[in-house]
């Protein structure tokens, strides 16, 4: 199951409204969403599924790839996220069910979707419960593509290895939390395994049916800029757990961002995972 920390936070309107102002603002969620939108062959695509697909960032990519005839849904927990997203993103091929992820096959026809796309959030879900979901919505050669973040995959781009630039800005916050605030991080153990490994991922898929047709580790150039506002969004503030209010945690990161320059490049990777279901099974 996904921990529960994952998830805190996401059904609130503060939350959702400055995500979505964040994906209007900065590329990063774009640049993914029009990744993934385009390894899932959408172009003769009937039905699409935007899993987990929160303010609607990678459903505009679908939007932009599938013909006028398709539709597009897109499925998340969070009613905040979504009544944002409707604000924001109005087309008539694009519908919003309010479910968790593990729950898809409740919601849209057995067999009858042409691809299903997760941005980001596969990780927080129960992956063996959402593979499930979607091997039983997909029809036969239908595509699933999805990433997960380097460190959940434990993976690392070259670029983010031979980028050096000083400390993240994750760093640089801890470091300020600790000396104007006497923050002590947990304890953490370079042998912890990640969570989310391609050996893991490949053995969930295979378990219902769903063929691995290729993985790849790709990287996210940014700045320290898109950084900040990126750890701005409440849910992402750092330090993490309850021992800040919000204005302390954007205290915090205005100090550590205070020693960055910031056009600085930064790094970000991703294990990107395209599935199907083969064209043969019943």
């Amino acid at each position: 199951m996904a921990p529960q920390d994952a998830l805190t936070g996401w059904d609130e309107t503060a939350n959702a409204e400055a995500y979505e102002a964040f994906t209007r603002t900065h590329p990063m969620y774009n640049a993914t969403s029009r990744d993934l939108a385009g390894r899932a062959e959408l172009a003769d695509a009937d039905l699409v599924v935007d899993l987990c697909g929160g303010a609607g960032a990678t459903a505009r990519a679908i939007l932009g790839l599938v013909q006028d005839r398709a539709r597009v849904v897109s499925v998340d927990s969070s009613g905040a996220m979504q009544r944002v997203g409707r604000r924001a993103l109005s087309d008539p091929r694009l519908s919003w069910i309010t479910a968790p992820a593990e729950q898809l096959a409740a919601h849209v026809p057995a067999g009858g979707v042409d691809a299903v796309v997760c941005n980001s959030a596969i990780w927080k879900t129960d992956t063996s419960a959402v593979f499930a979901a979607v091997a039983r919505v997909l029809r036969p050669g239908g595509w699933f593509v999805f990433n997960i973040g380097g460190g959940f995959a434990g993976v690392q781009h070259t670029d983010e290895h031979t980028l050096h630039t000083g400390p993240s800005l994750n760093t640089l916050i801890h470091q300020v939390a600790a000396r104007d605030h006497g923050y002590a991080p947990r304890s953490s153990s370079t042998d912890t395994p990640p969570k989310l490994p391609l050996k893991t991922v490949a053995t969930e898929l295979a378990a219902v049916g769903l063929a691995l047709i290729g993985a790849e580790i790709t990287a996210q150039h940014s700045t320290m800029a898109e950084k900040k506002a990126w750890l701005s969004i409440p849910v992402f503030a750092r330090p993490a757990g309850r021992g800040f209010t919000h204005a302390q945690r954007m205290e915090i990161l205005d100090a550590a961002y205070a020693l960055t320059t910031p056009d600085t490049e930064t790094v970000t990777s991703w294990l990107v995972v395209v599935a199907q279901r083969p064209a043969n099974t019943p």
